[in-house]
């Protein structure tokens, strides 16, 4: 990994293990497939959303929000940064919710001495403090998915690049806001209570994907809850405790694998197998090669006559 933030996925156990290695207790994080205020119902108390799309590289500034207004004011009493570096949004996202709940949840010494240090600083001073935290830039990096490939190159995105942006939704002191280091201040969508949040955010993230084309689906939804498996304790639930864990597990073991480069391991898989046809004799080697060309050969024909059958059927 380099000295700087590494991409990383808007994965729900990505988010869930990176928040547990940053000390938070009780906290995990819930995909949502489709704009469903029930499926948020379900899971309180939801903390708040984040919320993955494509930036719109080309779209011209204007003076406020395509929706909501600015509060300069909330700007200084609860925690809003200002994004000053590349690939740090999707933590920064889940970090605008977490440090404004920290009345609800136990976010751990470490990130609770972070907040009480950058409580008083603007909130540009703040985003420099984040984009300089060696502790969660090096849990946030633990995370990014291995690459043999390193490209340094460093140039500004133009109307053809995918570039992708993490904002994040929460209710705070009565009112839902939209939490975007991107832009000066935190964007107000009216009065909004705990409770009142799963139905008050579900039509503001309507109206951000009606902003555009309708064949436009990249986009994704994570919500931040509870722990799931305290509510399955508290319920009695066996079976919904057990699907919980399963979950789990495989939370850890897809991000054990995110940490492993394995073009090396392939590489030298297909050495070994090369090398114990060669030790066959003199031929097999090359025999080998053309009976692999002929299967090759043959799926392809087969391939091609199933596709003209289709094409033939709709015609």
């Amino acid at each position: 990994m380099s000295a700087g933030w590494n991409t990383i996925e808007s994965d729900a156990g990505v988010f869930t293990y990176l928040l547990d290695h940053l000390g938070v207790k009780d906290v995990q994080f819930e995909e949502l497939i489709s704009l469903d205020a029930d499926f948020l119902r379900q899971r309180r108390p939801v903390y708040g959303v984040i919320f993955l799309f494509k930036y719109p590289v080309g779209e011209k500034p204007q003076d406020g929000p395509f929706d909501g207004s600015f509060d300069y004011d909330i700007a200084e009493s609860r925690f809003f940064a200002a994004q000053t570096i590349q690939n740090a949004c999707g933590t920064q996202a889940l970090l605008s919710v977490l440090l404004n709940k920290d009345d609800a949840i136990n976010i751990g010494p470490k990130l609770q001495e972070f907040k009480d240090f950058t409580g008083a600083f603007p909130a540009d001073l703040r985003g420099e403090t984040l984009s300089n935290s060696e502790l969660i830039r090096d849990v946030h990096n633990s995370f990014a998915r291995a690459s043999p490939f390193a490209d340094e190159a460093q140039r500004l995105a133009t109307e053809d690049d995918d570039v992708y942006h993490f904002v994040a939704y929460t209710e705070m002191g009565g009112k839902l806001y939209e939490l975007d280091g991107l832009q000066p201040a935190p964007i107000s969508h009216g009065s909004c209570s705990t409770e009142e949040f799963p139905d008050k955010v579900i039509p503001v993230l309507q109206r951000r994907i009606e902003r555009y084309p309708a064949q436009e689906i990249r986009f994704n939804l994570i919500a931040m809850v509870r722990d799931l498996r305290i509510r399955a304790r508290e319920i009695g639930d066996q079976d919904w405790l057990y699907q919980e864990e399963q979950k789990r597990n495989a939370w850890q073991w897809e991000n054990a694998l995110r940490r492993h480069n394995f073009v090396g391991f392939i590489g030298e898989t297909l050495k070994g197998v090369v090398r114990s046809k060669l030790h066959e004799g003199d031929t097999k080697y090359e025999e080998w090669v053309e009976e692999a060309k002929k299967t090759t050969s043959a799926r392809l024909t087969e391939r091609r006559k199933a596709q003209g059958v289709a094409n033939g059927e709709e015609a």
